[in-house]
């Protein structure tokens, strides 16, 4: 817990405040006020307590105490780059808090999957240093990516995920954002040869905690990387890139989806890597291979819904059985180039377990066969 409060008299905060010390009552009551949340009242002290399990970013919960009545919010949640210097280097390098910024600043209002309401967003791209401060959606609670999720849960997720993919399908405007579409050769390049190294360190890591199944997969799958990477032609969208349950705050009781959140992976992408990667891992085996065919089913319906059009089932359950491979790819890389927690180690060789059974529950592997 870290407490603040008021600096001398006509103190006045400059710059990005990229550490929990920086976020002072001086610096909040100017952003705020310059946002249009405050109107005459200052904020007089706030209470800082850590949140969440996120590796890439620390994030803090900012309780506010105002000098006066006022209608602007009694918590907020703040993101800063992270403390530790390896996952900071990794954001740095993949432009991660640059993604994010650039979400909530450009694209997140014009979009109805539900998201937090930006309160403050703030970026130097070449010193990482950023911020962000977002609308608290307490009582809802983060998901668990280790217990995984109920069917309930998992069908307001795909619904959340078709009101994301919808508005922007296939739309050319998205590649005119530097921030969000990055050169598909040289991109795909740097991939094929980033990837293999990364999968022979997870290997070495977990050797002795990966299941017999994850191996065979990732073999083939490494070996065939140029297959994965290379675009089929169909339709591409705003994809968010990790959308998994921890990135999910949910609705206690109903468990419904109350927002989506962590966009430092959002990218143009196939939409159905989105729909792979969230069921292969937010859901146990069993339940999802009982459950499967219908939420993918439901999530087609609601791009129709939404306007998409011509786009067949037939397509959508093949890019489907292509997206599972994402899961896979996310674990060794993630696992690779940010903190190791123990947390971090259990998740992730969860996820290369049940996105390895996911490829071969759908035989996955013959769409990448030469």
């Amino acid at each position: 817990m870290t407490t603040t409060t008021p600096g001398p008299a006509g103190a006045h905060p400059a710059g990005i405040a990229d550490t929990p010390e920086a976020l002072t009552p001086a610096w909040l009551t100017e952003v705020l006020t310059s946002g249009g949340h405050l109107d005459g009242t200052a904020v007089a002290a706030v209470d800082l307590r850590p949140l969440g399990t996120g590796q890439m970013c620390d994030s803090l919960r900012v309780a506010v105490t105002y000098d006066g009545p006022t209608e602007a919010p009694a918590t907020l949640v703040a993101k800063l780059p992270a403390a530790d210097p390896t996952s900071r280097a990794t954001a740095v390098n993949l432009r991660s808090y640059e993604k994010e910024v650039r979400f909530y600043q450009e694209l997140a209002g014009e979009l109805p999957v539900p998201t937090p309401t930006v309160f403050h967003a703030d970026i130097e791209p070449e010193s990482a240093a950023f911020v962000l401060l977002l609308e608290d959606l307490a009582p809802a609670e983060q998901g668990d990516q280790l217990d995984g999720c109920s069917l309930a849960t998992a069908r307001s997720a795909v619904d959340a995920m078709a009101l994301l993919h919808a508005p922007r399908w296939d739309d050319a405007g998205l590649r005119d954002r530097d921030w969000l579409h990055t050169d598909d050769e040289t991109g795909r390049a740097f991939l094929a040869a980033l990837l293999p190294s990364l999968w022979a360190g997870f290997q070495e890591r977990y050797a002795a905690d990966l299941g017999p199944h994850v191996a065979p997969v990732g073999e083939a799958f490494f070996a065939h990387l140029d297959a994965y990477l290379t675009p089929t032609g169909g339709p591409l969208t705003l994809v968010h890139g990790d959308f998994r349950l921890d990135n999910l705050l949910l609705e206690p009781g109903t468990g419904a989806v109350r927002g989506v959140v962590d966009w430092q992976t959002c990218a143009v992408g196939p939409a159905l890597r989105d729909v792979a990667y969230f069921l292969g891992a937010g859901l146990l085996p069993d339940e999802r291979r009982a459950a499967e065919e219908e939420l993918v089913h439901r999530y087609h319906d609601g791009l129709a819904a939404a306007g998409v059009a011509d786009y067949p089932w037939e397509r959508c359950w093949e890019d489907h059985r292509r997206g599972t491979f994402a899961g896979l790819l996310m674990a060794v890389a993630a696992s690779m180039l940010v903190a190791r927690t123990d947390r971090g180690d259990e998740m992730f060789l969860a996820m290369a377990s049940r996105h390895a059974r996911h490829v071969l529950d759908l035989d996955a592997l013959e769409l990448l066969a030469p």
